[in-house]
């Protein structure tokens, strides 16, 4: 079984779409699906999949002792896809405790008949979402354009490459105690290049570096970029990917690109995926592509790809986004032409892109300001 935990640093990003469109995806091509809701802050990943109500969830089998976990598995109406609900109603459930997270991690990994888990988690990095993701190697982190997208997707990985650091450095030891330093002094842990810091242990600390070594052999998340509108956006993948490489000692597989389509409101407002309510779609082919990538990794290793891979997994989302935004525009034009995206549809599409360019130039120059005092407190000290 292949667990394919899904993240991503902030919410609004189109994490569950991705989560539930990919699992419908995998399932349509014989693959056996379990796809699970654990942004249990937020459960509602069961109204993208069209069920309109669950009757049991994570929730529930936590507060009622004689509900056994099988029970909360659910049939869809999609072949080979199954779902466990997740649970906002029960208060705490956000903040899972350890005993309750171990259990279900015990029960989620016990799954029989299962090819593919897919987990969609909790925005941000609670410890619980962090050691979610970490329960694979390849998980996937979802990210848009923007620039606070992508500075939390890097955010996300930071936080889970410590949450790995402090799980392998025993207590007492050298390691710890120098971490425990830098997380207490919080500028040392921003400024922290984890790979020199992790020469430093190798040295002093062996044990320590072999555990952590150990745990991140073949860590290696994967990168989607999600709601794109132009094809040159596809460029700040590689930026994230310079900063995990130089700051974290991590490399990052680029999964593909999703370009934004707002036949997706409809598609949820159906209670369909859309990659069962309109599968010709720009966004839907895109998925049905992502699934290809996964399912192929799946035959060729389980291990991280090679500098060579990786490369060529940049090249081709670069590749994909001038495919897909020509594919975007022929698509526009073929609605237009059959009524069924009407002109006023187009004129209102463009008016809510121009406001959300507004406010991406109103964030971008108060991060300008907050960098140039910044840089003026610095030269004054």
């Amino acid at each position: 079984m292949q667990i394919i935990p899904i993240a991503s640093g902030k919410g609004g990003v189109g994490k569950s779409l991705v989560a539930a469109n990919l699992a419908v995806a995998l399932a349509q091509s014989g693959k056996r699906v379990v796809l699970a809701d654990l942004d249990l802050g937020g459960s509602n990943l069961h109204l993208i999949l069209g069920l309109r109500a669950v009757p049991v969830g994570i929730g529930t089998f936590f507060n009622s002792p004689h509900i056994d976990f099988s029970q909360l598995i659910i049939d869809t109406d999609v072949e080979n896809l199954r779902f466990i609900p997740g649970d906002n109603e029960i208060p705490g459930m956000a903040n899972m405790k350890p005993a309750h997270k171990k259990i279900l991690v015990q029960n989620l990994l016990s799954l029989s008949e299962t090819d593919f888990l897919i987990l969609d988690l909790g925005a941000g990095t609670s410890a619980n979402t962090l050691d979610f993701f970490l329960l694979s190697s390849h998980g996937i982190l979802v990210a848009t354009p923007t620039l606070t997208s992508t500075l939390n997707a890097y955010f996300f990985l930071k936080n889970a490459i410590f949450r790995v650091l402090e799980n392998s450095f025993a207590k007492g030891s050298w390691a710890r105690r120098q971490l425990d330093k830098l997380v207490a002094s919080g500028t040392g842990a921003q400024k922290l290049y984890v790979s020199r810091f992790l020469e430093e242990v190798k040295n002093k600390d062996p044990e320590s570096w072999a555990t952590y070594h150990q745990a991140t052999e073949n860590f290696q998340p994967r990168f989607l970029m999600n709601m794109l509108e132009d094809p040159k956006d596809v460029a700040k993948a590689a930026k994230v990917r310079r900063s995990c490489r130089e700051y974290l000692g991590v490399d990052l597989e680029h999964l593909g690109v999703i370009y934004r389509d707002d036949l997706q409101d409809i598609a949820l407002a159906s209670r369909l995926p859309i990659i069962l309510y309109k599968p010709q779609s720009v966004l839907s082919q895109a998925i049905y592509r992502v699934a290809d990538k996964i399912t192929q990794f799946e035959r060729v290793d389980s291990g991280p790809l090679a500098i060579e891979a990786l490369e060529e997994s940049y090249q081709l989302a670069t590749l994909e986004a001038e495919v897909d935004f020509g594919a975007k525009l022929n698509y526009l034009e073929d609605l237009l032409n059959t009524g069924a995206l009407t002109m006023g549809d187009l004129v209102e599409t463009v008016k809510t892109q121009q406001w959300e360019i507004q406010q991406l130039k109103k964030e971008n120059n108060l991060l300008k300001s907050k960098i140039v005092k910044a840089i003026q407190s610095g030269c004054q000290l």
